[in-house]
């Protein structure tokens, strides 16, 4: 049963992950991954906020399946994140590259840490 949870929350991550791609995709934005870097940051706040719920027991065991490790793990996109980086460096785009890693890594932690204090 808790394969199915997980199952099911990643699948719904998954679609919203690739629902915040196709909203913010080209226009603007072409220059700057900014859908993977609002679902990584999206998925830190669902997270540390499900961390938070979980720490106080406000989240059954199937609830924090569901949510924490299906839901952010389908919604998160560390290798896509990763391959950006690579590509923004690969193009000459160094600055780029760097400010979108540190805004990345900074901003998740971040969130993660206000939430669970």
């Amino acid at each position: 049963m808790n394969f199915l949870l997980v199952f099911l929350g990643g699948g719904l991550g998954s679609c919203a992950r690739y629902g915040i791609g196709r909203l913010l995709t080209g226009g603007n934005w072409s220059q700057f991954p900014i859908a993977t870097l609002l679902a990584n940051l999206l998925a830190c706040l669902v997270l540390g906020y499900g961390l938070s719920l979980a720490a106080s027991g406000r989240l059954t065991e199937a609830q924090k399946l569901i949510l924490l490790t299906g839901f952010c793990g389908g919604f998160s996109t560390f290798s896509t994140f990763s391959a950006e980086i690579l590509n923004l460096w690969a193009s000459g785009r160094s600055g780029t590259a760097a400010l979108y890693t540190l805004l990345s890594i900074a901003s998740g932690v971040g969130v993660i840490w206000v939430l669970t204090k």
